[in-house]
């Protein structure tokens, strides 16, 4: 029993440390939310997951040093129900996160974003008249389009430079106008129309301005490209997320194995005192 004690107390110890990698990837959407990704409610969840299973890991620990039923009992119901909890919002992420990517272009190194290409829950909320003024303000106050600037040896980059440039799906959908419309690049964010004056059938060729406040913070190439910075941080933490929610699974069934183990050996050792109570009397009846 007290080898079962000990399998107990070292699986709950197991599960406190993995719950430190999902309170970091909580955290690390945290600090996206209020400097790239911009949207701060989809954290909160995982933050709480991972709180949840540290509590709950010092409460089992405690219950296999003392041998406390009870806290083994509510140890094992919670940590079930949070490990369902988890697997929930491990198949919400991949869903809400499903549709949509950035086309390639043809003598460019960076992707263009396009509003159509999503939809579901996560688009209607991002493109939401409630929720974009904040998030297109939290974007612009992030300065993610005013660090784009290049130069060497003092020269600003050129415009074939800046063809050959990964960009992230935000600089490139909400700091530049869309490919299409034919803008012609003086630098990252300053745009000419051309000698023609042409432009595409894109609503975002008419919403671009050289406005360092403006840019493209209003067009649907931003809104996709803040979606499709969502979808590439919560990939990664639902990687981190899905190998957790494994080695939890596995822990949980050995734990709740020991539990009946050592529920099962207190049985019979209860069994085995009654029995040698009973062949062994301590009076002598006369």
């Amino acid at each position: 029993m007290r080898a079962s004690n000990h399998l107990i107390g070292a699986l709950n110890f197991l599960t406190f440390l993995l719950s430190i990698p999902i309170l970091g990837g909580g955290i690390w959407l945290s600090s996206r939310a209020t400097t790239t990704d911009c949207l701060r409610f989809l954290q909160w969840p995982l933050i709480v997951i991972g709180i949840s299973i540290m509590v709950v890991s010092l409460a089992g620990f405690a219950g296999a040093c003392y041998r406390n039923t009870f806290l083994m009992r509510l140890y094992l119901l919670v940590m079930f129900v949070v490990i369902a909890v988890l697997i929930g919002f491990i198949i919400f992420a991949y869903v809400v996160t499903d549709k949509g990517s950035g086309r390639a272009l043809v003598n460019r190194a960076y992707l263009d974003y396009y509003l159509q290409d999503y939809s579901g829950w996560l688009e209607e909320r991002v493109a939401s008249n409630t929720y974009w003024p904040k998030i297109s303000a939290c974007v612009r106050d992030s300065k993610v389009c005013g660090r784009m600037g290049r130069s060497i040896n003092s020269v600003p980059e050129t415009a074939e430079m800046f063809y050959l440039r990964t960009l992230s799906p935000i600089q490139s959908g909400c700091c530049k106008p869309p490919t299409e419309c034919g803008y012609i690049y003086q630098n990252e964010t300053v745009w000419s129309m051309g000698s023609s004056g042409a432009m595409g059938t894109n609503p975002d060729c008419t919403r671009w301005s050289n406005d360092q406040e403006m840019l493209c913070y209003a067009c649907d190439s931003c809104k996709a490209g803040v979606l499709a910075s969502l979808k590439k941080s919560w990939r990664k933490v639902s990687v981190i997320n899905v190998v957790v929610m494994i080695i939890l699974v596995i822990v949980y069934i050995i734990a709740y194995a020991a539990f009946r183990n050592n529920r099962k050996m207190d049985n019979d050792e209860s069994y085995g005192e009654a029995r040698m109570t009973k062949a062994r009397p301590t009076g002598i009846h006369i």
